[in-house]
This record gives structure tokens, C-alpha cells and sequence, in this order.
């Protein structure tokens, strides 16, 4: 349990990071968690690309910064296509 809360916690701190950044402030908390999460699937899947996850990991360790640019593209990609408009 305390695994989901933690995820939501740093999820929200990528995602406000990457908000600031993109300069989309009108995203509410829980918006903002799920693009920081959302981001930190992104960053770890090109963290994969670059170079191979451990065994039996599905996922590379991105690490916070991976996170926060899986976090802009992902914000880019929503705002480009219009998804929350």
C-alpha cells in the first residue's frame, strides 16, 4: 500500500516539475500525479532504449531526471494532439 501512495507522491513532484516547465498550470493534483507517473514509464522505457534493464526488469531505472523528461514529452504530447482541451 505504502508503495501506491509513494508512487503518487513522486508522480505529483515529477509532474509539477514537468508542468512548470510546459507551463500547463491548469492541471489539477491528480492530473498532475498521472503525468508524473505516466512520465516515469516513458522516461524508463527510453532509459531501456539507451541501455539494457537489468534481468528480469521490464523497465530500465530511469532515475528522477529520466522521469521529468518522460513527464514533457508526455505533457507535449497531449498538448499537441489536444487531448485535455
Amino acid at each position: 500500500m505504502f508503495h501506491i501512495i509513494w508512487s503518487i507522491i513522486v508522480g505529483f513532484v515529477v509532474g509539477w516539475i514537468a508542468r512548470e516547465f510546459m507551463g500547463a498550470g491548469h492541471l489539477g493534483f491528480w492530473m498532475t500525479s498521472f503525468i508524473g507517473i505516466g512520465g516515469s514509464l516513458v522516461g524508463g522505457f527510453i532509459g531501456s532504449l539507451i541501455s539494457k534493464p537489468v534481468d528480469g526488469r521490464m523497465f530500465h531505472p530511469a532515475g528522477f531526471i529520466m522521469s521529468i523528461i518522460g513527464a514533457v514529452i508526455l505533457l507535449w504530447l497531449i498538448e499537441h494532439f489536444h487531448v485535455l482541451s
